[in-house]
């Protein structure tokens, strides 16, 4: 066999091998591209389904809070002040301390007031001794006039000098008194309990009781009360609520978020503020722990009313469309269904079912957006309204 067949055979067998594999390739491209589609009315009648979360409605006891923001009162703040001149011997109490009622805070100089004392007390012992004497003038005088021996207008004269030591001696029991009071002052005493702020003097200086600046600021911050505000349409729910007994009221922190201090109700202001429409309320608490802070901002928390065993759906399951108020709740087939609803007053993230719902329904919490009628839903994490696990 030549050479020249031997080579025409040979490429014969390269264009059969190349054919092959591209109809390998090529096979699968034209049976996806041939494959049926998918039917339309089939897909149209299994529509994905929707992850979505979900609660349980249930009853619970719901309490029924309003809030106002507030401001922490002392309930007495003492301005200290000196009540006579003199030169500060001694400051004997520290900043921040919590002093007792009758705890000595100041000493002043006490000198020149112990002295006016003392004179004051000589005084009077000087105006005992002249009536002493003068008395028993007098009694001479009235037995001598008995026997004719004495006029009766030196008896008289003698009565009017008894009366003046007389007088005289009571004046100077109010100057005695008066010296005491004035010595008394030179040492600054706590008025009531608190706690002691900023110290504005030092030792060795001198005071007026003229002097318009405080030594020191006194606050007795237990118990604490606290000023607020709430609407004035609240006024009756409010004041029916203090007629049932006790109202409880909490304070919480400016974040709303941390509990510092529960307490009760004390009064409502008598006017209502025309300009903004509130009314304004104060209330009382031990604050046994000083968490509550003289001129701290709070917020407010007043319990008007406790609903007993009520139906309940977390305040997320409640949606608003053009008709109202409205929940999304998952069938016993599992589809998404739209129900419009009635609902009460919403607390602690719970909000009351008035009508609409029944007990056991589950209502979507999270996914609202993707949902349309009676489309199939996948509940993921599902929860009992308020907290707990679906069974």
């Amino acid at each position: 066999m030549s050479a020249k067949k031997l080579g025409q055979r040979s490429n014969s067998r390269r264009v059969m091998l190349f054919a092959v594999c591209l109809l390998v390739a090529v096979a699968p491209l034209y049976w996806w591209q041939q494959r049926p589609g998918p039917d339309p009315a089939r897909a149209a009648a299994r529509p994905p389904s929707v992850a979505v979360g979900a609660a349980q409605v249930a009853r619970h006891d719901v309490p029924i809070y309003v809030s106002g923001l507030g401001t922490v009162q002392a309930v007495a703040t003492v301005a200290i002040r000196s009540q006579v001149d003199g030169k500060i011997q001694e400051v004997l109490f520290t900043e921040g301390q919590h002093v007792k009622k009758g705890d000595v805070l100041v000493k002043i100089d006490p000198r020149l007031f112990q002295a006016a004392l003392d004179q004051a007390a000589a005084k009077k012992a000087q105006d005992e001794a002249q009536l002493i004497s003068a008395q028993k003038d007098l009694d001479r005088f009235s037995a001598l006039v008995v026997r004719s021996f004495a006029s009766q207008q030196n008896v008289d004269q003698q009565q009017a000098k008894v009366d003046q030591l007389k007088a005289a001696i009571v004046a100077d029991q109010g100057a005695i008194e008066s010296a005491q009071t004035q010595l008394d002052y030179t040492i600054i005493t706590a008025p009531t309990d608190g706690r002691v702020g900023v110290r504005q003097i030092d030792a060795g200086n001198i005071v007026h009781a003229s002097d318009q600046a405080a030594l020191v600021t006194l606050t007795q911050n237990q118990p604490s009360t606290a000023l607020f505000t709430l609407p004035a349409r609240l006024l009756d729910d409010v004041r029916d609520a203090m007629k049932r007994g006790p109202v409880e009221v909490l304070a919480y922190d400016q974040d709303d978020k941390r509990l510092l201090s529960n307490g009760s109700l004390l009064l409502v202001d008598n006017i209502i503020d025309q300009a903004t429409a509130t009314i304004r309320l104060k209330a009382i608490f031990a604050n046994e722990d000083e968490a509550l802070w003289s001129g701290e901002f709070v917020n407010i928390h007043v319990l008007l009313d406790t609903r007993r065993n009520v139906l309940t759906v977390p305040a997320a399951a409640v949606q608003r469309g053009p008709n109202g108020l409205y929940a999304w709740i998952v069938t016993q087939a599992g589809n998404a269904e739209m129900r419009p609803l009635t609902v009460g007053p919403t607390a602690n993230k719970l909000t009351i079912v008035e009508s609409g719902l029944e007990e056991g329904e589950r209502v979507v919490t999270d996914g609202h957006y993707k949902l349309r009628q009676n489309i199939p839903v996948t509940i993921t994490a599902p929860q009992l309204a308020g907290n707990g696990n679906l069974s």
